[in-house]
């Protein structure tokens, strides 16, 4: 969805450039973030996804137990064994190691199974976003519709521009009082465990959500 709003800002950006007539036409933006944050179906995606991730974490954390108790036998027992047992030993510490860090890898890395879980579950919840916009997009015949929260940056906004509520009020979720303004960061995503201490496995893993100060209330005005 991102996507497709940075390509219709970039759309906007070249109307102005060359001085199109197209640029009368009505634009607005949204709070995707603060949309995501207010539907009851992502909130459960980000619990399900959290639990998954911590049971994946504790998986690793057996298999670097076991590694661990491995290498520690290993060197008790080290001035014992011939040159072929060392070997062989060394060679299962090894392989046990190499076996932790592509089922990490497997996991938390880029398009894992943490990545393509959240997909599957937070894409059905983005649909339903994206098809609100999209209704009050039609209905208030806007041209263009921004993600405030997207990776076009919005130096300044005018609350007039701002269709926000109106997505709310589609998805149902509008209530007597003006909503307030989600707090700014990734919601899209769930934190990743953090890899202990010492573990050198070169993961891919993606960085988790930071909690920032709060953005400001939305104007108490409203638009027709």
């Amino acid at each position: 969805m991102k996507k497709l709003l940075s390509t219709l800002a970039t759309t906007l950006v070249l109307l102005v450039a060359t001085g199109s007539s197209s640029f009368a036409q009505k634009f607005g933006y949204v709070d995707s973030e603060f949309l995501m944050s207010k539907m009851p179906a992502y909130a459960q995606a980000q619990t399900e996804l959290n639990t998954l991730s911590s049971n994946w974490q504790k998986e690793i954390e057996a298999q670097k137990k076991d590694l661990d108790k491995l290498y520690r036998t290993y060197q008790a027992e080290e001035v014992l064994l011939t040159e072929p047992m060392k070997k062989k030993r060394q060679d299962e510490i090894l392989k046990k190691e190499q076996d932790i860090k592509t089922y990490q890898n497997k996991i938390f890395g880029y398009e894992g199974q943490l990545f393509k879980k959240r997909q599957e579950l937070t894409k059905p919840v983005q649909d339903q976003v994206f098809e609100a916009i999209e209704k009050v997009a039609k209905k208030k015949q806007l041209a263009i519709v921004f993600d405030k929260s997207g990776d076009l940056t919005m130096l300044y906004t005018n609350p007039v521009h701002d269709y926000t509520e109106f997505v709310m009020e589609e998805l149902g979720l509008a209530t007597e009082d003006r909503n307030q303004t989600a707090q700014k960061g990734s919601v899209k995503t769930v934190a990743t465990p953090k890899t202990p201490a010492g573990d050198e496995a070169d993961v891919d893993t993606e960085k988790g959500a930071t909690t920032p100060a709060p953005r400001t209330t939305r104007p108490a005005s409203r638009k027709n």
